[in-house]
C-alpha cells in the first residue's frame, strides 16, 4: 500500500474525529514513514528535519497577528462595524437585510482577494476584520460556513490566476519547476492556462452560496449600536494608514512578511497610536491568536518532509501511469487526484508544485499534452486540496477569525465545507481544461 495515501488518510480521519490537527499530522507522518519501511528513528529524523522550514512562516503569522490586534485597538474596525449595525437596525425589512448581507459578503471577498495581490498581507487581515463583524453576522443569522468559503475563495483563486503578489510567487514556482523538469514555458502563459480552473473556483463559490444560504443561529448577547459607538482620533486613522503602507512597502521591498509586520508595528508604536503601556499585552494577544496556525504550519512541514523521504509520491504516479496505458483523460484525472492527496496532506499548494512537477512534466509530454495543458494540469493539481486541508492557511486563517467565540469548528465548519465547494469543481474544471480546452 502506498505510504503517501495511508499517511494522508490517517491524518484526515483523525482530524474528522476531532483529534487536534497537530497531533493528527504527527501520527499520520509516523504511520506513513513506517508504512514506507522507514524505522521509527528515521521517520522522526525526517519529521524533525523538516520542522525548520515552517519556522519562518510561523514567525511571520505571529507578527502579523500582533500587528492585526494592534490595528484593531485603534478603533478603526469598530467604526466599520458600527456603520453596518446602524444599517441593520435602522430598518428591519428583508430588502435592507439583504443589502447589508451583500455588502458584508462583498467586503470580505474584496479583502481576501486584495490580501493576495494588491495588499499582500495574506491571512493577517482576518483576525483584524472578522471578529468585530461576527456581531453583524450573528444579527443577520449568516451561516459562518459560507463566510469560510468566501474567505477561502479570495485566498486561493487570486494566486491561481492573477500574476501579482502571491500569484506571482506561485506562478513563478510553477514556471521554474516545469523548466527544471524539461519544459520551458513563458510566465505570461500561466494565467491563460489557469483561466478555466479559476472558473471552477467561481462555480464553487456559487455552490457555497446555495449550500449555506439558510439562516443559522449563534449565541450572542443583545447588541446595542450606542454601546459600540467609538471615537477615533484623526491622528490615529492617519498613523494606522501610514503603518499599513509601511508594512506593504517593506514587505514588497524585502520579500519578507516578518519585516513588513515589524515595520507596521514600529510605526504604530513610535507614533503613539499603539499605547506603550498596552503594547506588550496587545502584541502578545495577537501572537497567541495566531500561534495555532503557526504550530500547524511547522508540523505540516515535518509531515511533508516524511512524505518526501518515503519516495512514494513518485511510485504512486508511476504505478498509476503504467496502469493507464496512454488513456489521456483517465491519466489526467488520476494526476489531479494525486495532487489533491498531496496538498491535503502537507497543506501548501506552493510546496506541492516542486513535489509533483518533476514527475508530471515527463508524463504529460509522454501523453502528448500541450504546454498550456501541462501548465493547467500542474497548476490545478497544486492548488487542489488547499481548500479543505486541515493544515492549510487558507482554512486555518478563516477558522482563526470565525472561532473567536468558540462557535466555529475548524474541521466541520471550515475544512469540510470548503473541500466540497471547491475541490470537486476544481477537479472537474481542471480536467476539462487539460483534456478538452487546451
Amino acid at each position: 500500500m502506498n505510504a503517501v495515501i495511508i499517511a494522508v488518510v490517517v491524518m484526515l480521519v483523525l482530524s474528522l474525529l476531532r483529534i487536534n490537527v497537530v497531533f493528527s499530522l504527527i501520527i499520520g507522518a509516523l504511520v506513513g514513514g513506517l508504512t514506507a519501511g522507514l524505522s521509527v528513528a528515521e521517520t522522526i529524523d525526517a519529521f524533525t528535519g523538516g520542522l525548520g522550514a515552517g519556522a519562518t512562516i510561523a514567525l511571520s503569522y505571529a507578527l502579523l497577528g500582533g500587528f492585526a490586534i494592534a490595528i484593531s485597538k485603534t478603533g478603526i474596525p469598530e467604526l466599520l462595524v458600527v456603520a453596518i449595525l446602524k444599517m441593520v437596525k435602522s430598518k428591519g425589512d428583508s430588502d435592507k437585510t439583504g443589502l447589508v448581507k451583500a455588502l458584508v459578503f462583498l467586503l470580505l471577498l474584496m479583502m481576501a482577494v486584495f490580501s493576495q495581490n494588491l495588499i499582500p498581507i495574506h491571512i493577517a487581515f482576518i483576525p483584524l476584520l472578522v471578529p468585530p463583524i461576527l456581531k453583524v453576522l450573528n444579527l443577520l443569522k449568516v451561516d459562518r460556513r459560507l463566510i469560510a468559503c468566501i474567505l477561502a475563495f479570495g485566498l486561493i483563486t487570486p494566486y491561481m490566476f492573477i500574476p501579482y503578489g502571491f500569484g506571482a510567487i506561485y506562478q513563478d514556482i510553477v514556471a521554474t519547476q516545469m523548466g527544471l523538469s524539461g519544459l520551458e514555458i513563458v510566465l505570461s502563459d500561466i494565467p491563460k492556462a489557469m483561466a478555466v480552473p479559476a472558473l471552477g473556483m467561481v462555480f464553487g463559490l456559487v455552490i457555497a452560496f446555495v449550500m449555506y444560504r439558510k439562516p443559522r443561529n449563534y449565541k450572542q448577547e443583545a447588541v446595542e449600536v450606542s454601546e459600540l459607538d467609538v471615537q477615533v482620533k484623526t491622528s490615529s486613522i492617519i498613523y494606522t494608514v501610514i503603518s499599513l503602507i509601511a508594512a506593504l512597502v517593506v514587505q514588497v521591498a524585502t520579500d519578507s512578511m516578518i519585516a513588513g509586520a515589524l515595520a507596521g508595528i514600529v510605526v504604530l508604536y513610535v507614533s503613539g497610536a499603539l499605547k506603550r503601556k498596552e503594547a506588550d499585552v496587545l502584541l502578545t494577544e495577537g501572537m497567541r491568536m495566531m500561534a495555532f496556525v503557526g504550530f500547524v504550519m511547522i508540523t505540516a512541514n515535518g509531515f511533508a518532509a516524511v512524505i518526501n523521504a518515503t519516495g512514494h509520491v513518485e511510485s504512486l504516479v508511476e504505478a498509476s501511469s503504467s496502469l493507464l496505458k496512454g488513456n489521456v483523460s483517465v491519466a489526467v484525472l488520476i494526476m489531479l487526484i494525486i495532487g489533491l492527496i498531496v496538498t491535503m496532506g502537507i497543506g501548501s499548494s506552493f510546496a506541492t508544485i516542486p513535489i509533483i512537477a518533476a514527475i508530471y512534466v515527463p508524463l504529460a509530454m509522454e501523453l502528448g499534452l500541450s504546454p498550456l495543458a501541462t501548465i493547467a494540469l500542474i497548476g490545478t493539481a497544486g492548488a487542489l486540496g488547499d481548500a479543505g486541508s486541515p493544515a492549510s492557511d487558507s482554512t486555518l486563517g478563516p477558522t482563526a477569525g470565525l472561532n473567536v467565540d468558540g462557535q466555529h469548528n475548524h474541521i466541520w465548519d471550515t475544512c469540510v465545507p470548503t473541500f466540497i465547494a471547491y475541490n470537486i469543481p476544481l477537479v472537474l474544471f481542471g480536467w476539462i481544461a487539460v483534456v478538452f480546452v487546451l
